[in-house]
Formats: C-alpha cells, structure tokens, sequence
C-alpha cells in the first residue's frame, strides 16, 4: 500500500481522505437506518394497546417519540386525537418531513462524493500529464520520470473511480431504503389514524 501512495504522488492523498469519509459515512447510515432502529416490527401493535389501557400520558408519548422514527409519527398523532383529521393529518406530515430530513442525513454527502472522486481523480491525471511533459527534453526524455508521471496518472484515475463507484451504488441503496421506510410510516400512520377515528366513533 505503502509503493502505490509513493507511486501515485501526492494528489492520491486527497482521495484517499474522501474514501475514508466515504467510509464512514456508509457504515453510519447502516447502523443508522436499520429496520429495528427506524420501523420496529411490534412497535404498531404496542401503541395500540397502549391507547387501549389509556396510557397516552405526555412522558409516555415523548418517550415514544424518542425511540425511533416512526415513535416520533405515531406520537404526534395521538397527541392530535381531538383535533379534527385535517389538523391532525397537517401536523403528522409535519413531523413526518422532520424524520425523512433526519432518514436522508448524510446522503447528500454520498452524492457529493460520487461526483467529486472522478474529478479528483481527473485532477491527479492531469498532474501525471505534466510530470509526463516535465520528462521530455530535446536531448531525449529522463524515463524514470516519464515513468512516475504515468503511474501517478493511471493510479489516480483508477482510484478515483475505485471511489465513484461504490459511492454511487450506497447512495443509491440508502435512497431506495429511506423512501421505502417513509412508505411504511406512512402506512402505520394512517392505520393508527383510522384506529383514532372509529374509536372516537363508538
């Protein structure tokens, strides 16, 4: 590892920091936007029952709006039990924009640096090229140098993409990930909502 950061000159050093913060950014978002962590299985089943037994208390709602996301919607919508379906359903989306920020943290981040590692990449090319250039000379070229130049572009043209790559392919799953939980709290929401309203009815 050590000769092909030597070989790959100094500009490898600034991809080698952006894969680091990929790196980082992806096992984050996997602890982070577990099914468990975001959605629990029973979590639907539990607040229903808590409504039941009347334990709708407001330290019972805060800290069901802490455990999770989907704690966070299903809390705010007993707390507007009496308000009327549309001020109730204003304040759920609300709350509901509020978690998908928090789902979608970091994400940006990933396409930022899908776009960004080819152009750096691009960039430590370009420095090979001139290293390249630097080599030739009228009374023949100095081929060690010649040679550097050419690793230092093929290196960081290789790595660039060895970054934009995976870069891409996590933005893309946690995306996928992100909008499928939002569908699901969506779902859990309107449940509980319909569950408030024939309640109320009898």
């Amino acid at each position: 590892m050590q000769s092909i950061v030597s070989q790959a000159g100094w500009p490898i050093w600034l991809l080698i920091t952006l894969s680091v913060a990929l790196l980082a950014i992806i096992i984050e978002r996997l602890l982070s936007l577990r099914a468990s962590r975001v959605i629990p299985t029973q979590l639907f089943t539990q607040v229903l029952q808590l409504l039941r037994a009347g334990d709708d208390h407001p330290d019972t709602l805060t800290r069901l709006a802490n455990s999770c996301a989907l704690g966070a919607v299903l809390a705010e919508t007993i707390r507007r039990r009496n308000h009327t379906p549309a001020e109730r359903r204003l304040a759920v989306e609300d709350v509901g924009r509020q978690q998908a920020y928090y789902l979608n943290k970091y994400l940006p981040a990933l396409g930022m640096i899908a776009t960004i590692a080819p152009l750096l990449g691009l960039f430590g090319t370009v420095i090979g090229m001139i290293e390249i250039f630097a080599a030739y000379k009228p009374d023949g070229s100095d081929p060690a140098q010649l040679a550097r130049g050419i690793s230092v572009a093929l290196y960081n043209t290789g790595f660039g993409i060895l970054i934009a790559v995976p870069a891409i392919i996590a933005h893309r799953y946690f995306k996928s990930k992100v909008s499928s939980f939002i569908v699901k709290m969506e779902h859990t929401a309107r449940q509980l909502d319909e569950a408030i309203t024939q309640a109320r009815r009898v």
